[in-house]
C-alpha cells in the first residue's frame, strides 16, 4: 500500500503520482465486503490501475467526476465517467496539475482547479528535507469547462492558492479554499467567479468543504495550531507556500460560515467530510482508531458530534465518500483490491444500507449527553416550567441518574430531593371586583396581572395613551396630564412610530410592568390596560381578551409587586365610556384587588460523591439548573407563542454535562481528593431560587465548607471551539487551573469576570465561595421555543464536561482557593453613559415574610453600594424619592438616574430603617 496517498489528500484534493497500470475497465464486482461493513452492499470497482480518487456525482446521478494519475502522467488529470454503461472521458487538457472536479447544476459543465497557466509541466515536488510537507502552489486557480473539456474559463484570478472547489446544488455557487488573505481559508463565490466572500478567519488550515442538500450548511476539515511553536511553525511554512499535514478535525457551519462548530475531537487525521442526504449525519475519512495512524477508513458521525460509527474496516485506505443524489449509492476511493506491493487506488461503488445495525457499538460521551439533553428538552417535558408535570419528570430523571451513578443522597430526609416552596400561580381572590363608570364588570371582562398590588383604588379614569414617559425619546404621554390620585388608562404595546422601531425598545416600553411603574411614579392609584386601537377601524370588533401567553406570567417570578392595582380589561368593557373620556367628562372607577398565591414544592436534586483516601477538607459543588420557562410567559423572547420553550441549551445542556461529569469522576474516584456535591437546581429562571435556597439552608457557617462552585449554564452551543469561563477573577488560582484543563481538552477558553451574574453561581459567590461559570454564549434561540436539541453541539458539551472534571480533580490536589471580591468594572476610554449603577446584587427570593423591598445578596466590591456602606442582608426600600418594592423597581430607577448623582438610599437592617448617602457610578452591565 502506498501510504502517502491519504496524507496528501488531507491538504489538497490532489493524489500523488504512481507507476501503476494505465488500463481502465468496465465496472465489475470485486471480492466480498467484510462482515463488519454492514452499511455497504453490492460493491463494484469502477477503475483499475493507477491513482484514482475523489469521485463526485453529477446532479442527475448518472456520472462521476474524478481525478487520476496513471502511467507517465506525472500528476493528476480530471476525468468523468458514466456508471452504467461504463465509459470514461478525460476533461482536463493534460497540462499542469489538476484537482477537485465537480459538476455544476445541469451537468453540462464542471469546475476544477489547475496549475496550467503556470506552465505545461507538473509543478515541482515540495522539499521534503523539512519533513512531510505539501505545496500550496500559487499557480492553482479554479476553472470552469464544458463536460467535454472545451470552453475553459478562469474563475479565480487573485494571487495565491485557489483550489478544493465544491458546488451548491441550488444556485451553483462554489466553495473553495484560498490563501489570498494570508491564511488558508474557505471562500464562497457565485458560479461565474463573482461575489467572493470569506467564510473562515481562524489561523490554521480550512479546506475540503461541502454543502448539504439545500446549501444551508457546510462541513469541512480544519487544523488549529496552538499559539506558540505550533502556530509559528505553521505560519513559517505558509510563508514558503507549504503546509505540514497535521491533526484535522471536522467543523460544521451555516452556509455563510456563521455559527461554526467543531464536531470531532478525535485527535486524528479526519478529512473528506460529506453530508448524508438527511443532513443530520456526515461520512468522512479518518485514521482514528489506528495507533500507528496508517489505516484510513470511512466513518460516520451526527452533525452534533454524537453517534460515531465506523463504516469500512478493510485493511489499507478507504476514503472520499460521496452519496449519490438519491442517497442509494456511495462512491468512494480505496486500495482494498490492490495486490500487495502495488500503490493503486481505485474508485468503488456500493449500495448504501441505511438501517443496518453496527456489529459493535461503543457509546461516547457525546452520545450520552445527547441522550440526556434530548429527554430533558423533549416537548413532553412542557418546557420544564415551574408547576408543570414536565419539570417533575425532569427532576425524577436526574434523581434516577444520580442513583445509577452511585451518588449518595444529600437532600431532605435521606433522599436526593431538597424541597422549597415556589409560587406557581397568582389568582384573583373572592374580594376582587372592578367597576367602571358605576357598572360592575363580570369576571370574564378583565384580568388581574400577577404583579398587581393589592387593595382598593378609587378615582376618575384618565386616558394616558401608551403610558410611556421617556425624555431621551422625546415621548411623554403624561406631559399634559394630572394622574395623581387617579386611575391611569394605558394602551398595550408601543406606538407604530420611528422612535420604537427597534425590538428592544418595543419590549422595554411595551412591558406592562414598566408601564405600571411609570404610572405609579406619576402618582396614579391604579392602572387599567386596554388593547385599544389608534383608529377604530384598525382592529376588528370581535376582539377577545389576550391569552396568558400574551400577558406577563401569572406565576410570581420573585417578588414583583408593582405597588398599585393593575388590571387588563376587554375593549368592550371600556367602549361605552370612551366617548365620555375623550370628551373630557369625569368617569369614576373602583378597583379592589385581592390575590391568592398558589404555592407548590419545587426541588433541587443533590447527590454527593465522596473522595477517596487522603481527601482534602471542603466540598466542591458542581451545579446546573434543570428548569426553564414552561410555555413562555414574561421572560420569553417569543411572547406571542404559547408552546413549550424546551430550553435545550438553557439548560438541558448543563444538566447533561453535569451527569457526564458525575460519570467521569466516578470512574476516577480513586483520584478524587475532595468530596463533590452534584446539584441540579430548580427555579433558576424564577430568580435563582433553588441555588439561593441551598445557600440559605446551609447558612454562612456551612458555606465556608464549600471549596468552590462550578456552574454549567448554557454550554450546548460551543462555536469556533471557544468557551467562556466566567468568574475566573473570583479566586487568584483559577487562571492556571482553567488553562491547563482547556489545553488538555483542546478547547480555546476565554476567562474573565467576577462571580456575579444571572445564574446559580451568583448566590455562592455572594456567600464567599470562589466560582466558575462555563458558558458557550448567547444566540437567537435564547428563551424561545426554537432552542431545541437539534441546535446542540453534543461533542462540544462532552469537551466542556471533560474540562470541568479536570478542574474538579485539580481542586483536590491543592489547598484552599483565595477568594477575591472583585472591584466593579470601571469605564474604559471616553465612553458616554446615560444609566447609573448602584453595584447591588439582588436576592431574587426576596425578603422574609413577604416584606416589600429588595433583599441584597451582596454588593460589588468598589461599587457605589459598598462605598455607601450597604451590606449583604440589607433590604433596600427607597432610593432617592423612589420607593423600591422589588428588583424591577430598582432597575427602573437606575435607568432614569445618571452617574455622579448623589441620593439617599434607605435600607432596613436588623429591623430598623437606615438612611445612607450614595453616589451612582456608571453602568457597565457586566454579565
Amino acid at each position: 500500500m502506498k501510504r502517502s496517498l491519504p496524507l496528501l489528500a488531507l491538504i489538497s484534493c490532489a493524489t500523488p503520482s504512481t507507476s501503476g497500470p494505465t488500463t481502465g475497465a468496465a465496472a465489475a464486482p470485486v471480492a466480498a465486503l467484510r462482515p463488519e461493513e454492514v452499511h455497504l452492499a453490492d460493491l463494484r470497482q469502477l477503475t483499475f490501475g493507477g491513482e484514482n480518487a475523489e469521485a463526485y456525482w453529477s446532479f442527475d446521478g448518472k456520472q462521476l467526476s474524478f481525478q487520476a494519475n496513471r502511467g507517465d502522467m506525472g500528476c493528476d488529470r480530471i476525468f468523468r465517467m458514466t456508471v452504467d454503461p461504463f465509459s470514461e472521458t478525460q476533461v482536463s487538457s493534460g497540462k499542469g496539475a489538476t484537482t477537485c472536479a465537480h459538476f455544476l447544476p445541469g451537468d453540462q459543465e464542471l469546475i476544477y482547479a489547475s496549475t496550467h497557466l503556470g506552465g505545461d509541466a507538473c509543478p515541482p515536488k515540495p522539499d521534503r528535507s523539512m519533513g512531510y510537507v505539501w505545496a500550496l502552489y500559487d499557480t492553482y486557480d479554479v476553472f470552469k469547462a464544458n463536460a467535454d473539456g472545451s470552453g475553459v474559463k478562469r474563475l479565480t484570478e487573485t494571487p495565491g492558492y485557489d483550489a478544493e472547489g465544491t458546488v451548491c446544488a441550488k444556485d451553483g455557487s462554489i466553495l473553495f479554499t484560498s490563501t489570498r488573505d494570508g491564511d488558508i481559508d474557505l471562500y464562497r463565490m457565485d458560479k461565474e467567479g463573482g461575489n467572493v466572500r470569506r467564510l473562515t478567519n481562524t489561523p490554521g488550515y480550512d479546506g475540503g468543504a461541502f454543502f448539504n442538500a439545500d446549501c444551508s450548511k457546510i462541513v469541512w476539515r480544519a487544523s488549529r495550531p496552538r499559539p506558540g511553536k505550533e502556530l509559528e511553525d505553521y505560519q513559517g511554512l505558509l510563508a514558503r507556500g507549504l503546509v505540514r499535514p497535521s491533526k484535522l478535525e471536522l467543523y460544521v457551519a451555516n452556509g455563510d460560515g456563521s455559527e461554526a462548530r467543531q464536531i470531532t475531537w478525535l485527535n486524528a487525521a479526519s478529512f473528506a467530510p460529506f453530508f448524508h442526504p438527511n443532513g443530520q449525519r456526515i461520512l468522512f475519512s479518518s485514521n482514528h482508531g489506528d495507533p500507528k495512524g496508517r489505516e484510513f477508513d470511512i466513518w460516520a458521525v451526527n452533525v452534533d458530534g454524537s453517534n460515531l460509527e465506523r463504516i469500512t474496516t478493510a485493511p489499507g485506505f478507504d476514503g472520499f465518500p460521496m452519496f449519490s443524489p438519491d442517497g442509494k449509492w456511495l462512491a468512494f476511493s480505496s486500495n482494498r483490491a490492490t495486490a500487495p506491493g502495488q500503490g493503486d487506488t481505485n474508485v468503488f461503488l456500493a449500495r448504501w444500507v441505511e438501517d443496518a445495525a453496527p456489529v459493535t457499538s461503543v457509546q461516547t460521551a457525546a452520545d450520552r449527553v445527547a441522550k440526556d439533553a434530548a429527554f430533558l428538552a423533549a416537548a413532553e417535558q412542557e418546557g420544564r416550567g415551574i408547576g408543570t408535570k414536565g419539570l417533575e419528570a425532569a427532576g425524577a430523571y436526574i434523581e434516577k441518574r444520580f442513583g445509577d451513578l452511585g451518588l449518595k443522597p444529600l437532600g431532605d430526609t435521606g433522599t436526593f430531593r431538597q424541597a422549597f416552596p415556589v409560587t406557581v400561580s397568582v389568582k384573583p381572590g373572592p374580594k376582587t371586583q372592578v367597576a367602571l363608570g358605576g357598572t360592575a364588570l363580570p369576571a370574564d371582562a378583565y384580568t388581574v396581572l400577577g404583579f398587581s398590588g393589592q387593595g382598593v383604588a378609587q378615582g376618575p379614569l384618565v386616558l394616558a395613551g401608551y403610558g410611556i414617559s421617556e425624555p431621551s425619546l422625546k415621548v411623554d404621554d403624561y406631559a399634559k396630564l394630572d394622574v395623581k390620585g387617579k386611575i391611569a388608562v394605558v394602551r398595550r404595546f408601543v406606538p407604530d412610530s420611528p422612535e420604537f422601531s427597534e425590538t428592544e425598545k418595543q419590549r422595554r416600553y411595551g412591558d406592562l410592568r414598566h408601564k405600571a411603574w411609570v404610572a405609579r411614579e406619576k402618582g396614579a392609584k391604579a392602572v387599567v390596560v386596554v388593547d385599544w386601537p389608534v383608529a377604530p377601524s384598525s382592529q376588528p370588533k370581535e376582539w377577545a381578551m389576550p391569552s396568558e401567553a400574551a400577558l406577563p406570567s401569572s406565576a410570581a417570578e420573585g417578588p414583583s409587586d408593582a405597588g398599585l392595582p393593575v388590571i387588563v380589561v376587554k375593549r368592550s368593557a371600556l367602549e361605552p365610556l370612551m366617548a365620555r373620556l375623550t370628551g373630557g367628562k369625569r368617569v369614576e372607577a373602583r378597583l379592589e384587588v385581592q390575590l391568592e398565591l398558589e404555592k407548590q414544592q419545587a426541588f433541587n436534586v443533590a447527590g454527593l460523591m465522596e473522595a477517596g483516601h487522603g481527601k482534602q477538607p471542603g466540598v466542591v459543588v458542581i451545579g446546573a439548573h434543570y428548569d426553564h420557562l414552561g410555555y413562555g410567559g414574561r421572560n420569553s423572547l417569543a411572547p406571542d407563542k404559547h408552546e413549550p420553550h424546551v430550553g435545550a441549551d438553557d439548560n438541558a445542556s448543563g444538566v447533561a454535562a453535569l451527569l457526564e461529569i458525575a460519570r467521569h469522576l466516578n470512574e476516577k474516584r480513586s483520584q478524587l481528593r475532595r468530596d463533590v456535591l452534584f446539584l441540579a437546581f430548580s427555579a433558576e429562571e424564577s430568580g435563582v431560587l433553588g441555588s439561593t435556597h441551598f445557600t440559605r439552608v446551609r447558612g454562612d457557617a456551612g458555606m465556608k465548607d464549600v471549596a468552590a462552585m462550578l456552574n454549567l449554564d448554557m454550554v450546548g452551543r460551543l462555536r469556533g471551539n471557544k468557551l467562556s469561563v466566567l468568574g475566573a477573577e473570583s479566586a487568584e488560582e483559577w487562571g492556571p487551573l482553567v488553562t491547563a484543563a482547556c489545553e488538555q481538552a483542546r478547547v480555546e477558553c476565554a476567562t474573565s469576570g467576577d462571580g456575579y451574574g444571572p445564574s446559580d453561581h451568583s448566590p455562592f459567590y455572594a456567600a464567599g465561595v470562589p466560582v466558575l461559570h462555563f458558558f458557550t454564549g448567547a444566540h437567537s434561540d435564547y428563551h424561545k421555543p426554537s432552542d431545541t436539541a437539534q441546535g446542540l453541539n453534543a461533542a462540544g458539551i462532552a469537551q466542556i464536561a471533560d474540562i470541568t472534571s479536570t478542574v474538579a480533580l485539580a481542586l483536590g490536589e491543592r489547598g484552599a482557593l483565595t477568594y477575591r471580591k472583585v472591584p466593579s468594572p470601571t469605564p474604559q476610554g471616553d465612553l458616554r453613559s446615560f444609566n447609573a449603577s448602584l453595584g447591588t446584587v439582588p436576592d431574587y427570593a426576596g425578603p422574609p415574610n413577604g416584606q416589600k423591598g429588595m433583599l441584597l445578596a451582596g454588593v460589588r466590591a468598589g461599587g457605589a453600594a459598598e462605598q455607601a456602606g450597604l451590606m449583604r442582608g440589607d433590604i433596600l426600600v427607597k432610593l432617592g424619592k423612589h420607593p423600591v418594592g422589588s428588583v424591577e423597581d430598582l432597575m427602573y430607577v437606575l435607568n432614569t438616574s445618571k452617574p455622579g448623582e448623589t441620593v439617599t438610599v434607605v435600607v432596613i437592617r436588623e429591623g430598623k430603617e437606615l438612611p445612607l448617602p450614595v453616589t451612582f457610578q456608571e453602568s457597565k452591565r457586566p454579565r
